[in-house]
């Protein structure tokens, strides 16, 4: 099994050297170091079979004229057309007046429960979602609302952030 083995080592080690040392032999190249350096071929020119015509004695004949072989490996090549530049043309500005809208208050989130106590001492109860408010007149909600007047059909509010009033209906009074 080890001799079977190195003998198919060997018999690859000795073909490879064999094409590397002789490419011109079977791929027909006559100066294959010196294609790949940069440098021209020895005579110039390459022969290869599409470029070979039959002539009348049936040898092969090399084509009509020599030709030079590129050194360059990676020639630039272009897939689409160029692209033209566009042409700008100036517009002029019409620039609109910006109407700011003034900042409003967002509608009220409470809604009007009820009311206990006397005209001195009056509580009224709002809701806003889950939470119940048990205010009096001059009491401040979570920093937002103040309630400024309490009467017998509505209730005036004022948006601290911006300072604004607004009125809540309570329905007529008992």
């Amino acid at each position: 099994m080890k001799t079977q083995r190195a003998v198919i080592w060997a018999g690859f080690l000795g073909l490879s050297a064999a094409l590397a040392w002789a490419p011109e032999h079977w791929f027909g190249q006559e100066d294959s170091v010196g294609l790949f350096a940069g440098k021209p071929a020895a005579t110039g020119s390459v022969s290869t079979p599409d470029r070979v015509e039959a002539d009348t004695s049936g040898r092969g004949a090399a084509a009509k004229g020599p030709e030079r072989v590129s050194t360059d490996l990676f020639p630039s090549q272009r897939w689409s057309k160029p692209q033209t530049l566009a042409t700008v043309t100036e517009q002029p500005v019409i620039a609109t007046p910006v109407v700011v809208a003034a900042p409003t208050a967002p509608a009220l989130p409470f809604q009007f429960v009820g009311r206990l106590g006397d005209r001195d001492d009056l509580q009224v109860f709002l809701q806003s979602g889950e939470k119940l408010y048990v205010v009096r007149q001059g009491d401040v909600i979570e920093d937002t609302y103040r309630l400024d007047r309490v009467s017998a059909n509505e209730l005036d509010l004022v948006y601290l952030p911006l300072h604004q009033s607004q009125t809540l209906s309570v329905g007529s009074a008992p």
